[in-house]
């Protein structure tokens, strides 16, 4: 069997329905839902079935129910199909995601990954309703070009940034709602083949969230981590890390950078990962490793 790498989407994934497949096929995954609704004090599962969307897409709930349905479906997998987690050698996840990644590599207990992820998501929310900011998806040009229109497009006191570099051809900027606004004409003149908006609350991953990191750091301090039984590639620095001091480190510094989601995809397939399984809801990271190698095997688990 190939040797795997496992993938956890992030905020931008969620969408009403998911996770109902698998606690209406796998008594497992609802028992999870169960134990995620003692932890974070209202039910995950009926937020997740009946929305509503708007509730849902909110940061503070949508960072928990990705984390819930990402390692239910996970350890369905383990429960069901052993063989394939034991062909995992290496996890990775986008933005909220690398926390799912860390819980499935032993790195947290699910408890307390989920509190963690509660705090993160809350922190972000308070951050982000400080200054109306978010994020859009630039699809057809290169980073150099993208950055060219964040320079031109960003005024004085304004942020404006590439801050998820997903795959070629899709680059999403971060910043000030009044750049991105400025940005979307811009970018089509300059030859992107579509601007979308980002159903999230704020400028994820610049320094508008330097509010959060504050908080996240002494929720992370609270929290025990140990070292990972595999390799967690940091979306900071897109390099495997075993060890609980740097995991901790990184996590904290996750929200004001960038994500290297595909330099760490390239350099899992250099570290010897030969294909990749995005387990949780929707086929978001499929989608971006077909653009950075069409030839690598993918596939999935978490919707029906």
């Amino acid at each position: 069997m190939k040797s795997v790498g496992i993938l956890f989407p992030g905020q931008g994934a969620q969408a009403p329905g998911m996770g109902v497949w698998l606690c209406n096929t796998y008594p497992l995954a609802r028992r999870l839902f169960d134990e995620a609704a003692d932890v974070l004090g209202y039910d995950l599962h009926s937020l997740c079935s009946d929305g509503p969307a708007e509730k849902l897409n909110a940061t503070e709930f949508s960072q928990p129910a990705l984390f819930t349905v990402g390692i239910a479906a996970a350890n369905v997998l383990r429960e069901e199909q052993p063989e394939r987690i034991a062909a995992v050698k290496a996890a990775a996840g986008l933005s909220l995601g690398e926390y799912t990644a860390v819980c499935f590599a032993g790195g947290l207990s699910f408890a307390n990954a989920l509190k963690l992820v509660q705090r993160r998501g809350e922190a972000m929310q308070s951050a982000a309703d400080v200054v109306p900011s978010g994020m859009a998806s630039v699809l057809g040009l290169d980073l150099d070009a993208v950055q060219k229109l964040c320079d031109d497009c960003r005024q004085e006191g304004e942020v404006l940034q590439p801050a998820n570099l997903l795959c070629p051809g899709n680059i999403a900027v971060s910043g000030h709602i009044t750049a991105i606004e400025r940005l979307i004409p811009m970018a089509t003149e300059a030859g992107a083949m579509k601007v979308i908006p980002l159903s999230v609350a704020g400028a994820f991953h610049t320094s508008l969230m330097a509010p959060a990191v504050d908080k996240l750091k002494a929720a992370l301090d609270e929290m025990p981590i140990t070292d990972t039984d595999m390799p967690v590639y940091s979306n900071v620095d897109a390099a495997p890390h075993t060890k609980a001091d740097e995991i901790r480190d990184l996590l904290s510094r996750q929200v004001v950078g960038p994500v290297l989601w595909e330099s760490s995809i390239r350099r899992m397939m250099d570290d010897g990962i030969e294909s990749f399984d995005e387990v949780g809801t929707g086929r978001i990271l499929r989608g971006t490793l077909k653009r950075i190698n069409r030839k690598t095997p993918t596939d999935g688990f978490g919707d029906e």
